[in-house]
């Protein structure tokens, strides 16, 4: 009986991986962790759009532009007809308006995508007050995502839309 129980023992021993083969296997586990895993997403900073960048570079026309809660007055992304624009270091972003997403107040879209980053401006529009001849604030949410689509911005605050 004792030498079942031996003989048994060492069956099972022999059918595990050998110490190569497990070694190999853990690699390749270990390998697919980290191919699946994920950077942590950069947080985007986005500076103000003063009058003279707008100046600079010739940001006219009809459309929104987002002021974040807590930013102070500068539009840190303006949304048009045809493009979106935001700023980073100083560098001016450009974004393609998504024909295909929603229109929102003067020709402005809710979508826009550029080569490094897309944003999303989602507007309250039951909260629109007029506040001027041509303009009308709403709240809103604007939403930056980076090529691999994760989330690099997101505030709340004042967009204001108008010509």
């Amino acid at each position: 009986m004792r030498w079942i129980a031996v003989g048994l023992a060492l069956a099972v021993v022999a059918c595990g991986p050998t110490p190569e083969e497990q070694a190999a296997a853990d690699a390749r586990d270990v390998a697919e962790v980290k191919a699946n895993q994920n950077a942590p997403a950069e947080q985007l900073v986005l500076d103000p759009i003063r009058y003279r960048e707008i100046e600079k570079f010739e940001l006219y026309g009809a459309g929104c532009s987002f002021v974040p809660d807590g930013g102070g007055l500068g539009a840190v992304a303006i949304a048009m007809a045809d493009e979106g624009y935001a700023i980073r270091n100083g560098e001016l972003l450009r974004f393609a308006a998504d024909k295909g997403s929603a229109e929102l107040p003067y020709l402005a879209r809710r979508e826009y995508d550029g080569l490094e980053y897309s944003f999303t401006l989602d507007l309250d529009e039951a909260s629109g007050e007029k506040t001027g001849m041509e303009t009308s604030d709403y709240r809103g949410i604007l939403t930056v995502r980076d090529s691999s689509d994760a989330v690099v911005y997101r505030a709340e605050g004042l967009t204001q839309c108008g010509a």
